[in-house]
């Protein structure tokens, strides 16, 4: 498989959580809210749709692969930020897990941010070529 190919897989494994996450918050917008306020977030009602438009407008900018670079960094610190904010519970081995899977998420997403969405993405048809070296 192509670098190019393996860089849109990439792509499409880290978006589809985001785009789902957020499309599923759509429809439980309170209780997001409630639940962001009972991990002690500032503003919640406010909070959750910057979250919803981070998640699914991010995770569709990843998809495509436009203003990739800067969209995999603002997602890794979403990733870092909110593993720590929603599961570091050192008692709870499940919540451990789960912070762990988000700094994963958040290693992928730099990965992506240093080597390019590849040649196959919006950014790459913008430059007019190859996106798959570091900028």
């Amino acid at each position: 498989m192509s670098s190019n190919l393996q860089l849109l897989a990439g792509r499409v494994l880290l978006s589809v959580i985001f785009i789902m996450a957020g499309f599923s918050k759509l429809g439980a917008v309170a209780g997001t809210a409630g639940y962001m306020a009972s991990l002690g977030v500032p503003f919640p009602g406010l909070a959750v749709w910057l979250v919803i438009a981070l998640e699914i407008l991010g995770g569709l900018a990843i998809l495509a692969g436009v203003f990739t670079r800067y969209t995999a960094w603002a997602l890794a610190a979403f990733c870092v930020a909110t593993g720590f904010v929603g599961h570091y519970q050192p008692e709870d081995q499940t919540q451990m897990i789960m912070l762990m899977k988000n700094l994963a998420m958040a290693g992928g997403f730099l990965a992506l941010a240093v080597s390019g969405p590849g040649s196959l993405s919006v950014d790459a048809r913008r430059a007019g070529g190859s996106q798959t070296q570091p900028a």
